[in-house]
């Protein structure tokens, strides 16, 4: 009889290993009872291979062909990679939750591009648990982005607009 449950629990590991490689799972743990005394706890994992790093290779401007479209200027360049979050007029989410640019559905939106804004001014609402947290501008001056929708989620930190 033992010899009958060894196989089957081999059958068993073999079964577990062929469902960890088929559906492309690291590991799998399973604790099969026999009865009160008697269980088999079974931890099937393999290692995943590593994708590689991407490698990225810098091509000298003098290997570009002459027909190529003329570069973006080098000023531009930084702006477009610039971190928001970063900018001295980001406003920040101070929680994680849903961005609301209204005060109900259908209302006009708090701000827009180009807008002016004092202190104190309710920039949009960011809902978290049921509460609505009025965002309220830190400094007087200008809307000069909006870096989020209305609906988005939003994590601790997250640049919602950016004044100056």
């Amino acid at each position: 009889m033992t010899d009958t449950k060894h196989e089957a629990d081999v059958a068993f590991i073999k079964a577990l290993a062929e469902l960890l490689r088929d559906n492309d799972l690291t590991e799998l743990q399973v604790k099969r009872e026999y009865g009160e005394e008697d269980s088999l706890n079974v931890r099937v994992s393999r290692m995943m291979q590593a994708a590689p790093a991407p490698v990225q290779v810098a091509v000298p401007a003098a290997a570009a062909p002459a027909a190529a479209p003329a570069a973006a200027p080098v000023a531009e360049i930084p702006a477009a990679q610039e971190d928001p979050a970063s900018h001295p007029g980001a406003v920040t989410s101070p929680m994680v939750g849903t961005v609301y640019m209204q005060p109900e559905p259908g209302a006009p939106s708090f701000i827009s591009v180009g807008a002016s804004v004092s202190e104190g001014d309710t920039l949009l609402i960011v809902e978290a648990m049921k509460t609505m947290n009025h965002i309220h501008a830190p400094k007087s001056g200008t809307i000069k982005r909006i870096l989020v929708g209305d609906g988005d989620a939003v994590e601790f930190g997250t640049p919602l607009v950016i004044v100056e």
